[in-house]
C-alpha cells in the first residue's frame, strides 16, 4: 500500500487497515512456529531451518510490537513520551534492576530511595540520562549515543562523570 492510498483512508478505515495486517502476522507467525515444530532437530539441515525461522518468528514479533505501539519497541524516549521518562527515572525508582550484588531480587527500602533520588540529582541532566540508560537498562555507549542524538565517545565521558561522581558521593557517605 503506497502512501498516498495510506492518506487518503480515514481513520476507521486506516485502523481496520492495520488490524488485518496484524492479524496478517499472527497468522504467518503462527505458521512459522508450526514449521518450526515440525523440524527434526537431529538433522543438520533442519537445525539450519529451525535457526531461519526462529529468526523470522523474532522478527514478526519485532514488527507487531512496533506497529502496536506505533514506535520502535525498546526505545525509551519516544517524542510523546521524553518528559514522562525523565520525571519516571526519579520517581519509579523500579526501573532500577536489585542494587544487592548477589542474584536474587531486592526490594529497596523507602530510605534507600530517598538516597539514590538525591544522588541522581547531583547529576546534571545529561549525565543523569547517560547512566541511567547504561547502568539500569543496560544500553551500550553506541545505543546511548544512537538514542540521545550524541557520539559514543560523548555517552561515554557522560556515564564516566556520573560513575565517578556517584563513587565521590558514595565515598564521602562511608
Amino acid at each position: 500500500m503506497n502512501s498516498q492510498a495510506l492518506e487518503n483512508m480515514n481513520d476507521q478505515q486506516k485502523e481496520n487497515w492495520a488490524d488485518r495486517l496484524l492479524a496478517e502476522y499472527e497468522d504467518g507467525r503462527n505458521e512459522l512456529k508450526a514449521m518450526g515444530n515440525k523440524l527434526d532437530l537431529e538433522n543438520d539441515l533442519d537445525k539450519q531451518d529451525k535457526k531461519q525461522i526462529n529468526s523470522m518468528i523474532n522478527d514478526m514479533s519485532f514488527s507487531m510490537k512496533w506497529m502496536k505501539i506505533g514506535r520502535r519497541p525498546g526505545n525509551m524516549r519516544g517524542i510523546d513520551k521524553r518528559s514522562a521518562y525523565q520525571r519516571r527515572a526519579l520517581i519509579d525508582m523500579d526501573i532500577f534492576p536489585s542494587l544487592d550484588i548477589q542474584p536474587e531480587e531486592r526490594v529497596l527500602t523507602q530510605e534507600e530511595r530517598e538516597e539514590v533520588i538525591k544522588i541522581l540529582a547531583m547529576l546534571s541532566h545529561r549525565e543523569r540520562q547517560c547512566y541511567l540508560l547504561h547502568m539500569a537498562n543496560g544500553f551500550s555507549l553506541a545505543e546511548i549515543g544512537r538514542e540521545l542524538g550524541i557520539s559514543k565517545r560523548s555517552a561515554q565521558q557522560y556515564v564516566d562523570r556520573a560513575k565517578k561522581k556517584v563513587g565521590g558521593i558514595i565515598e564521602k557517605a562511608s
